[in-house]
Formats: structure tokens, sequence, C-alpha cells
């Protein structure tokens, strides 16, 4: 239907069905945010026997001071749960990568620490994640297409943050 075009029996509140040319770009839309995501844990899996989140989680980790994060904070920071990113996290103590402990600044929260084994896997990791990335996207993208790209998710994702008028 085109964007001026109402369902059957929709009332002046509800938005305006897709344009023929709205719906094609979202749905290139929809197909990058599903199959991107694969392909980089894909690539991870493959290479490294690691998940995306727990890529990025020790990335995360890697780049802050002490290589230390609370796990609350690290959650947001991930996008995930803080039940999920404890379990994950569990899952890469078992391998040596990361400790829990209280953080001693405030007991009730518990801060995630990038031990000495995760920050070489994720020096070990890099460079093919890096290429992989480099491939998939950003060789893809003239500079300015890339910084546009960028400036567009943020703003699509403040939209999605602030509350819904």
């Amino acid at each position: 239907m085109a964007a001026t075009e109402q369902s059957p029996g929709a009332d002046e509140s509800e938005a305006p069905w897709l344009s023929s040319g709205e719906l094609d770009s979202w749905l290139s839309v929809v197909r990058l945010m599903t199959r991107l995501p694969w392909a980089i844990e894909g690539q991870l899996q493959r290479d490294s026997d690691l998940s995306m989140v727990e890529y990025m989680t020790m990335a995360m980790l890697g780049e802050a001071p002490d290589w230390t994060m609370r796990m609350s904070t690290l959650a947001e920071e991930a996008s995930v749960s803080l039940s999920r990113l404890s379990h994950m996290v569990k899952r890469l103590e078992a391998r040596g990568y990361v400790r829990r402990e209280p953080d001693p600044a405030d007991g009730r929260f518990t801060n995630a620490i990038l031990l000495p084994a995760g920050r070489q896997k994720m020096e070990e990791s890099a460079p093919a994640h890096v290429a992989f990335v480099r491939h998939a996207v950003i060789d893809n993208l003239s500079p300015e297409r890339l910084r546009r790209l960028g400036q567009d998710a943020e703003r699509i994702l403040q939209r999605i943050d602030s509350p819904a008028r």
C-alpha cells in the first residue's frame, strides 16, 4: 500500500502503511539485522571458538580500566540480561578467560575481570575477526557512507532507548 493508504478498518491514530520503497529498504535492514550477527557468530565460532557475545564481553573488558567492569554495567553495554551474562561469564571462567569477584568499592556488586589468558585469546582472535568485519562491512562502504551508517544506527538506537510518545 502507498504511504497514505490505511489498512482496512484503520483509524487516524494508526501509522500509515509503508510505501514500496520504504518496504524494500525496511526488508533490507531486517535481512542485515538477521544475517550479519549469524555471519559474525559463525566466523568467531569457526576461527576462535567464541560466541559473538563472549567476544564482545571480553573486548569490553579489554578496554575497561584494569580490565575490570561491574557485571551490571557489562550486561547493559553488551545488551544482554544480567542472568544471561552471568551464565556466559561462568563459561568464560571455566575456560580461564575471566574471573568474578565482589566489587571492593561496593560489595553488593560483582566485577568481571579479564585474565591474562583472556587477553591472549583476544589478541589471537582479533586479527581474523577484524578481517571479517572489514570484508563484510567496512570495505563495502566509502568512508562517508560508513560514517553516515554509524550516525544513522545511533539515531535509531536513541529512538529505541527513548520512551515512546
